[in-house]
Order: structure tokens, then C-alpha cells, then sequence
């Protein structure tokens, strides 16, 4: 594929990185629209996406430099991606600092959780989508071996040399699966935001985002075959799947476990008998 996007010299511009970059603004672009429909200050969502992606990065980094300061030596320029990092538990701890301080700013600022996480939950969806496209293009998170005629086969020594991707082997273009069912999803999602408000309770988008994307995740990893996969129970699943099976659980609560919101009934009008 195509791992480099751009080349001055010794400078290197990675697809991944881009992509990933792109989908960062398309998603505050997306949010902020989608606040506005459902009513919410649409500066404040702004800031509380930038706090909890801003908060990711510096901790994910902040991690890894504490965790390996002898990686860091070796790749300094790694606290400044935005694409990877080498242990999937540094971005880990990076997104629960981050979620922590996105859940503080939005008490301080009085803004409706459920309500902001649905304004939230499609530009995800398209983030997830642009950001798979990256790591497709890049080498990262390839698939397992595949004979099918859609398969695709790496050549870049970069891909190799970044991701570990294998060069010469036909294997699934796991990330342009993943790309697509966020895509539909993000479909479903935009479709259920213009619907009337009246009839959606608060947090059901969110729910419904994270129900979709964690079934489609957790089939998904099945067909993973990069050494990144953190393995649990002997290697049966993967943390990505538990992740994926408690994001469905939550999900199912928030979109399918709660009572349906009643539709408001019209008063008839009042009569006057003279």
C-alpha cells in the first residue's frame, strides 16, 4: 500500500498519521453539528472533545516515557504520533484519563452526559471509519493469511519496517472491513439523529453505537493476524473482544434495555357549550 504519504528528505509523513489527524477534525466538525440539532452549546462540546483528545495523547505518551524511557531514547519522535504506540496498555491508560477528564469538564459545565455522548456517537462512527483507511494504507493491524480475490498483499519494506506487516503474503483487508461496517453505522446513526427528538431518550444513539460497532468488533478480530492483539483466556479471545463484548452490554442498556419514551398525547380541545 501506501504506509508514506509524504517524503522531504529525512522528514517522513506517514498515511496513518494523517488519517488519523483527519478524522480527529472531521469528528469535531461532525460533533459540533449534531450538537447544535439536539439543542447543547456546541462550544462546549468542542472544548470537552479537545480536552478528552489532548488528555489521550499527552497520557498515552507520558506512559510510555515513564513506562520505557529507553524506548523513547531510541524513538523520540513516538511521543509525537498520533497513529500507534508499541503497547496497546499505554493507549489504554490514555483514553481512561482522558474519558475521566472529559466526565469532570462536563459536570463543571453542567452539560447532559447521555445527550452529549449522542451528539458524540456518529462522529466516532466516522473517525473509526477515516482511521482504518489509515491503517490500511499503512500496514497497521493487517489481517490473517487469505486466498480470497480481495485479499491484498504488502510490498513496502516501510510497512514492514513500522507495523510489522508481512510483505509477499495475500491477507484479508481486515481495516477496510472495520472502515466499512463504521461507515454504515455511522449511516444508521445520522439516521436516527434527524428523527424526531421526542421520541429518543437520551443516550439511545450512543447506545446503539456502541452495541453495532462492538458486535462488529469483536467478529472482526478473528481475522486480525498482527502481533498487537493482546490475548486473553490461553489465546481463546483477545482484550479487544472483552472490550467489544462490554461495549455491547452497555450499549444494549442504553439502546434496547431501557423503556421506550412515550409519545406525547394531544389534549383535545377544550369545548365551550353556550
Amino acid at each position: 500500500m501506501h504506509p508514506l504519504l509524504f517524503h522531504f528528505g529525512h522528514i517522513a509523513i506517514p498515511t496513518y498519521g494523517v488519517c488519523t489527524a483527519v478524522a480527529l477534525l472531521a469528528a469535531l466538525v461532525v460533533s459540533m453539528r449534531a450538537a447544535k440539532r439536539a439543542g447543547l452549546r456546541a462550544d462546549k462540546v468542542w472544548n470537552l472533545e479537545l480536552l478528552a483528545i489532548l488528555t489521550s495523547l499527552v497520557t498515552a505518551r507520558l506512559l510510555l516515557w515513564f513506562g520505557h524511557p529507553w524506548l523513547f531514547r531510541r524513538h523520540p519522535f513516538w511521543l509525537l504520533g498520533l497513529a500507534s504506540l508499541p503497547n496497546i496498555w499505554f493507549a489504554l491508560g490514555g483514553v481512561a484519563i482522558g474519558v475521566l477528564a472529559s466526565v469532570l469538564y462536563s459536570f463543571s459545565e453542567e452539560l447532559p452526559i447521555l445527550k452529549t455522548l449522542d451528539a458524540m456517537a456518529p462522529a466516532a462512527s466516522l473517525a473509526f471509519c477515516i482511521n482504518r483507511i489509515g491503517a490500511f494504507c499503512g500496514g497497521s493491524a493487517w489481517g490473517t493469511p487469505t486466498h480470497l480475490p480481495w485479499g491484498v498483499t504488502y510490498r513496502s519494506v516501510v510497512a514492514y519496517l513500522w507495523y510489522r506487516a508481512p510483505l509477499g503474503v495475500k491477507v484479508h483487508p481486515v481495516q477496510l472491513y472495520d472502515a466499512a461496517a463504521s461507515l454504515a453505522i455511522f449511516a444508521v446513526l445520522l439516521w436516527m439523529a434527524r428523527q424526531d427528538r421526542v421520541l429518543l431518550r437520551d443516550g439511545e444513539i450512543a447506545g446503539a453505537w456502541l452495541f453495532l460497532y462492538g458486535v462488529c468488533r469483536f467478529f472482526l478480530e478473528f481475522l486480525r493476524g498482527d502481533p498487537a492483539r493482546e490475548p486473553l483466556l490461553n489465546g481463546a479471545f483477545t482484550l479487544a473482544q472483552a472490550m467489544a463484548v462490554g461495549a455491547v452490554m452497555v450499549g444494549g442498556v442504553l439502546w434496547l434495555g431501557r423503556a421506550p419514551k412515550p409519545k406525547p398525547v394531544e389534549e383535545p380541545a377544550a369545548s365551550y357549550v353556550h
